[in-house]
């Protein structure tokens, strides 16, 4: 079957062309398959024949056709062959001498009987403007986020070029003033792309150019599937913009940030000390506090920074770096989102991130964290899906004053027996402070926690003393209060625990485990090989 076809010139989309019109036949009726086409545009429209009855009466109703150009229904024999096709050729002749008609302004049942307001640029803008004209007033007073498709300011760009007037077919409220006026005042804008072809046209919107210059009061931005090649004007924001979201939309912060730089190979930031000779001084960025360009292609965090000396959040999850650089230009960091890039080792982070609060380093290839030991002013840290397998390796945050909150989920580590615990133990003091996976610390954890603790002073000291002379150590528990001290080099003769040095340790956790078995009043006593006599006070009980 041959579609419908109808052709418009690129300039003049409403001129008149061919229509041909393809027949889906069934038992009951018959669909009928338009094929409009608009330069390189084109889309499908089905209707049946009543569609068509419904549009003559309207346009007839405004006394802009003759009544008798619309083929009349038959009763008898209507889904014949030799009928179905008459009637196909006929209507193919009723909407070319409809187009003939109205060659340069389209009455809107026909506009929209041919669905001018979703692919055809006069259409798309002259719908836009009506709902603005309605509506538009109240999107602006509420604050609210404002939509629209890449289509849409394709269109608008394009109207703009056209040496035209602002209304072509008299209705005053599809002024293309309309539209510009609330883009002029409108401070939220969301534009989200598709995909593949938009409905039943061939119109790829990320191959086409649209133009962010009409909008002159933007604070927020989000664009999504849309080429970083199409977007053009976004550096006019450059003065109000405070936040910037960009997904699917680029392989480079160059080619949003700066590009500029694109006709410039050598450019300075404004502002800044430059020792090289440079072609182009670029404004930076304002206001901008939040950049989120999550969800792209990005492989380095170029110098494009430079310009966003303000930016407080950002975002640069889902991307595919392996090393974080740059990032020392911007000294306001506060929230760093790199979750899910291909980071294998961090160096030196305290050089590049400041004084961050917040950091995400979920969904890397993380082994090691040598290079977060002084993010002192760190309190969110989420190391969740890497491939941490050492508990050694927490040693490396655990003296960090501020940390709060900790996320460990789904590392190797955590297949190990008292793992939370044994985690706990490394923060020391601050075990009670710290919120491990999501999960506040307990009462029965803390008290493991301190005997972890011991233990590992314990071992501290037995590893210090097998590398010198042999000596006496007092080792003095008191346990109740969850306190150890020991003592070397000093005797300790009333309620002490007196060993020789190689069995310091044994002597010590095996006396604990011994006194809980003991009356209060009751001392046991111990012969260590005749080299000393050890005397336990049992009142202190594990």
């Amino acid at each position: 079957k041959t579609p419908a076809k109808l052709f418009f010139s690129e300039r003049e989309p409403h001129r008149s062309g061919q229509v041909v019109i393809s027949v889906c036949r069934s038992a009951v009726f018959q669909v009928y398959i338009i094929e409009v086409t608009d330069g390189e545009h084109k889309w499908t429209v089905k209707h049946r024949y009543s569609d068509f009855h419904d549009l003559h009466e309207k346009l007839t109703a405004e006394k802009k056709v003759d009544r008798r150009l619309l083929p009349p229904k038959k009763m008898l024999g209507k889904n014949s062959k030799s009928l179905v096709e008459r009637r196909q050729k006929e209507l193919e002749l009723y909407l070319q001498t409809l187009l003939q008609q109205f060659p340069q302004a389209t009455p809107t049942p026909l506009a929209s009987f041919l669905h001018f307001h979703l692919y055809e640029i006069n259409g798309i803008t002259a719908a836009l403007a009506e709902e603005l004209f309605h509506k538009g007033e109240q999107l602006l007073q509420a604050g609210e986020v404002f939509s629209l498709r890449p289509l849409q300011l394709y269109s608008i760009s394009q109207q703009l070029r056209l040496a035209k007037p602002t209304c072509c077919n008299g209705d005053a409220k599809t002024d293309l003033g309309h539209i510009l006026d609330f883009t002029c005042r409108l401070r939220y804008l969301k534009m989200s792309g598709t995909r593949g072809p938009v409905g039943t046209s061939n119109i790829q919107e990320s191959s086409l150019p649209f133009d962010l210059s009409v909008f002159k009061s933007l604070l927020q931005i989000e664009i999504s599937e849309c080429s970083s090649q199409q977007i053009q004007g976004l550096s006019s924001l450059r003065s109000s913009l405070a936040t910037l979201s960009m997904h699917h939309s680029t392989e480079t912060m160059m080619s949003i940030l700066v590009p500029e730089a694109s006709e410039f190979s050598q450019w300075e930031a404004e502002g800044a000390e430059s020792g090289c000779p440079v072609t182009a001084v670029i404004p930076v960025w304002r206001n901008l506090t939040t950049l989120d360009m999550s969800h792209n292609s990005i492989c380095t965090i170029d110098n494009s920074v430079k310009l966003i000396r303000k930016v407080e959040f950002l975002d640069l999850s889902y991307n595919q770096l392996s090393t974080v650089e740059n990032l020392q230009h911007l000294y306001n960091l506060v929230h760093v989102d790199l979750s899910y890039n291909s980071l294998r080792v961090l160096e030196a982070a305290h050089t590049r991130l400041g004084n961050i609060k917040t950091l995400s380093l979920a969904g890397n290839q993380l082994e090691q964290l040598t290079g977060l030991t002084k993010l002192y002013s760190l309190v969110n840290l989420d190391l969740s899906h890497n491939q941490l397998a050492q508990l050694e390796e927490i040693r490396n945050i655990g003296s960090l004053p501020c940390l709060e909150k900790l996320n460990l989920s789904n590392n190797p580590m955590c297949i190990i027996p008292d793992y939370r615990t044994k985690v706990l133990a490394q923060f020391g003091d601050r075990a009670a402070e710290v919120c491990l996976d999501g999960k506040v610390t307990t009462e029965k954890e803390l008290d493991t926690v301190e005997v972890l603790k011991a233990i590992q002073k314990a071992k501290e000291v037995k590893d210090r003393m097998s590398s010198g002379d042999k000596k006496v150590c007092s080792v003095t528990l008191n346990l109740s209060d969850q306190f150890i001290c020991l003592k070397s080099d000093q005797l300790l003769f009333k309620h002490t625990l007196l060993v020789t040095t190689h069995t310091a340790l044994h002597m010590c956790v095996m006396s604990c485990c011994l006194l809980e078995s003991q009356p209060a009043d009751q001392q046991l006593q111990l012969d260590t090989n005749n080299r000393e006599i050890v005397h336990v006070s049992s009142r202190v009980k594990l």
